[in-house]
């Protein structure tokens, strides 16, 4: 090795490489003082009240979808989520308290005294660019609505979204197919038992994506399920959510509907939305609560979106009309049709 001869000129490119390794250090350093950890999630209460029905009591009806359908003053859920993101690894943990998760989660608890309370529980391995292992329980890749009332834009759901799938444990790998492709396949407990499998019978699913339009398919001990869900932007401010789904299910019944979230938004706190569902059964399913075969139902939900900084505010009319009687006036009286008042709260962090 050449001994180095102590010169000005050396002097100088020592001070000058100094200068430069001080300098990337402190931005490596910089860099590893980027929070690695995160903590999110949503707190929400809402008040509901039917305009032609009671609203307490036997006489009390409610659409047979999930979640908003408790009377006056109601809770939704605490939800908080914990999670690490690594250059390759990373986790969630996503736990939920109230009504809402509980409902959400309602196949738990099978096994801990505490698993009604995990809402997401996964790890997962960026093993390159465009490959992505994820191996627990998370929530379901079908539908169009999810389980966070931040997430969706109406505050209550549709019939689609309550019927399909809510929850899956197993291991699933993500796959970017480049221009705007992806892919998604996974093996999984059967639906919605999320902390354990007690059946030894496992669930398929899979999807391909391009370009925000997810084709979404699930296979799951001899039942079936086929699911669109996408959406446009028809012009800066107003987009058009679109959902379709087809259930066939092992004991000759099943679902089919779709649905339509035209979204316009007026202001830079206000949008304006309508869900638009049909929602038909197979034989007596049991969703719309008639009892009777083949039953089906038009659902049209108007909410309005306001945003007070990390606050939404959700003021929503809902009117379900069934083809059979599905619902009970004031007196007790069947009904087909149900119209209901919903104002919800949410904040986000």
């Amino acid at each position: 090795m050449k001994t180095i001869t102590n010169t000005k000129y050396v002097k100088f490119l020592l001070f000058a490489a100094l200068l430069i390794s001080s300098f990337t250090y402190a931005q490596e350093e910089e860099e590893s003082e980027e929070p690695k950890f995160s903590l999110s999630g949503t707190v929400d209460a809402y008040y509901r009240a039917n305009l032609n029905s009671a609203n307490s009591g036997d006489n009390y009806s409610a659409p047979g979808s999930s979640f908003a359908n408790l009377p006056g003053f109601a809770l939704g859920m605490a939800n908080v989520i914990v999670s690490y993101e690594g250059e390759k690894v990373g986790f969630v943990g996503d736990l939920v308290f109230g009504p809402r998760g509980t409902d959400a989660i309602f196949a738990s608890p099978l096994y801990s005294a505490t698993g009604d309370i995990v809402n997401q529980l996964y790890v997962y391995w960026n093993v390159s660019e465009n490959v992505t292992f994820t191996f627990g329980n998370w929530n379901t890749f079908l539908g169009y609505e999810v389980i966070s009332p931040a997430a969706n834009f109406n505050y209550s759901t549709s019939y689609l979204f309550s019927y399909g799938p809510f929850s899956h444990t197993g291991l699933k790998v993500d796959f970017d197919l480049g221009n705007d492709w992806s892919a998604m396949l996974a093996v999984m407990n059967p639906t919605d038992l999320t902390e354990f499998n007690p059946t030894g019978t496992y669930a398929y699913g899979a999807q391909l994506g391009y370009s925000g339009q997810f084709l979404n398919l699930l296979a799951d001990d001899g039942a079936f399920e086929i699911d669109y869900t996408g959406g446009f932007d028809i012009t800066d401010s107003f987009f058009l959510g679109i959902n379709a789904a087809y259930f066939d299910g092992s004991d000759d019944t099943g679902f089919a509907g779709g649905a339509l979230y035209p979204q316009l938004k007026t202001s830079e706190n206000f949008t304006l939305g309508l869900r638009g569902e049909y929602f038909v059964e197979t034989g007596d399913f049991g969703a719309i609560g008639t009892g009777l075969e083949d039953s089906s139902v038009f659902a049209l939900t108007l909410t309005g979106s306001a945003t007070i900084g990390d606050l939404i505010i959700k003021p929503e009319l809902r009117l379900d009309n069934a083809s059979d009687d599905a619902f009970l006036d004031a007196d007790g009286e069947p009904i087909k049709s149900l119209s209901s008042f919903v104002l919800a709260a949410i904040y986000a962090f």
